[in-house]
């Protein structure tokens, strides 16, 4: 009895080291991304795409951002094949420096008026690197805490702590970028203040370097690989070829809340100054955004481990697609409290479709492919949902100058992703 209390014990702590690892490094490979899609929302157009009009250059902008998106499928491959390979942990390390230098080096970079279109060039193919990186950060972190607390009975929880990275990282970039423009003028702000938050990333990378560095491998794929046979052919065709129901599957349940969450979070930043809405506003209902998740994924998590992450997905698809009409009929009033109001509302509902993602999507796949499988049905959402969410969003208030036509297609990506849920065999609670 007192070797297993032993063992339990180890167990449970080597277990929270991987939560702690896994939260704290993907808060930074968000925290990344969301500075750069801040950035391109209020700097970007005006330091690397001035030669435009306005218009083009907020377009460009944003198709630069998108590139991230594009990557992150070769990301997941790339990252998720040698995952499967050669162990979790390594490639998690390996995503997070790659995923640090990348920003860190943003904050570095020329403007258009030094290095002309050079500087462009660099932009896009840093935020390719990042894309790179983010597209193997996901897969490998839910995964390691997915296969540690695979026993545990509050998996649900656990794996939601994966999904809190996400608004963390949201929260931090908000908020350094709100403090900075209350801070500095706009000369100075767009002058040398929006570097600040990429070079900041420098410590944040130190941080997660030092815990994932100490955690241990994953005991699911140890054990798998003392029994598995050695196979030849690659990850990537194993899941395309027998499992391409459950790739599907993974793709279409994590869309809709990709799209949702770059609609409820950051178009507000595009939105709210073209209607005469102050910058800082648009800042306020961000970091809104930010904390309304924060507060949603540990409660939804729960929720996963008493009714299972089939379940709540499904409530939250239906929750979602009811919110986004009133949510943006909200945002029309103009009054900043409702908006910060709605928007915190907004994301506290999506948390729903969050937070059971790093549970549900792991087991879907067996070990010997699950970084592979997990990773690119995660990633490969992104190419449908956030990759192309602001240039219809875009376009679709260009064209209609409403924004119900943008509630409209966001409720249709919703109920995408309800379908797939229901059509996912289900997940009893653990």
């Amino acid at each position: 009895m007192q070797l297993q209390a032993v063992v339990y014990n180890k167990s449970r702590q080597a277990t929270f080291r991987v939560t702690v690892a896994s939260l704290a490094g993907t808060t930074l490979e968000f925290y990344d991304n969301f500075i750069y899609g801040t950035a391109a929302a209020l700097v970007f157009p005006k330091v690397f795409f001035v030669n435009n009009t306005p218009e083009m250059a907020l377009l460009l902008s944003f198709v630069s951002y998108g590139i991230a998106y594009a990557a992150r499928p070769l990301g997941a491959v790339l990252f998720g094949h040698f995952g499967d390979r050669l162990g979790r942990k390594w490639m998690l390390v390996l995503a997070l420096l790659m995923m640090g230098v990348a920003t860190f080096t943003v904050g570095l970079l020329p403007p258009y008026s030094v290095w002309g279109v050079w500087s462009v060039l660099a932009l896009c193919f840093l935020r390719l690197l990042q894309g790179v990186a983010l597209g193997g950060e996901w897969g490998g972190a839910a995964l390691m805490v997915n296969e540690f607390a695979h026993h545990s009975k509050w998996k649900g929880v656990l794996g939601s702590m994966v999904q809190l990275a996400s608004p963390i990282g949201f929260l931090l970039a908000s908020g350094i970028f709100a403090v900075l423009t209350y801070t500095v003028s706009e000369e100075a702000f767009f002058s040398w203040g929006w570097r600040v938050p990429f070079l900041l990333s420098a410590f944040l990378i130190f941080l997660g370097f030092y815990v994932r560095i100490s955690i241990e491998e994953s005991p699911e794929f140890l054990a798998n690989q003392k029994v598995a046979p050695k196979r030849d052919e690659a990850p990537l065709l194993l899941v395309v070829r027998r499992y391409w129901k459950q790739l599907l599957l993974a793709i279409g349940t994590r869309i809709g809340s990709d799209s949702a969450f770059y609609i409820f979070a950051l178009f507000l930043q595009v939105y709210l100054p073209m209607r005469g809405i102050s910058r800082e506003v648009a800042l306020q209902a961000s970091i809104a955004a930010a904390v309304g998740q924060t507060v949603g994924i540990p409660i939804f998590g729960y929720f996963c481990d008493q009714f299972g992450t089939r379940s709540v997905l499904a409530f939250g698809g239906v929750l979602n697609i009811a919110w986004v009409f009133v949510h943006f009929m909200l945002v029309d009033t103009y009054n900043t409290e409702v908006i910060l109001a709605s928007t915190f509302i907004a994301l506290f509902c999506l948390a729903a479709l969050w937070a059971p993602l790093a549970a549900h999507l792991p087991p879907m796949f067996p070990v010997e492919v699950r970084f592979t499988g997990t990773a690119v049905g995660y990633q490969a959402a992104s190419m449908f949902g956030g990759a192309i969410a602001p240039t219809i969003c875009i376009a679709l208030l260009s064209a209609y100058d409403s924004t119900l036509p943008i509630a409209i297609y966001l409720a249709v990506m919703l109920f995408i992703g309800l379908v797939c849920v229901l059509m996912t065999p289900k997940n009893p609670p653990h």
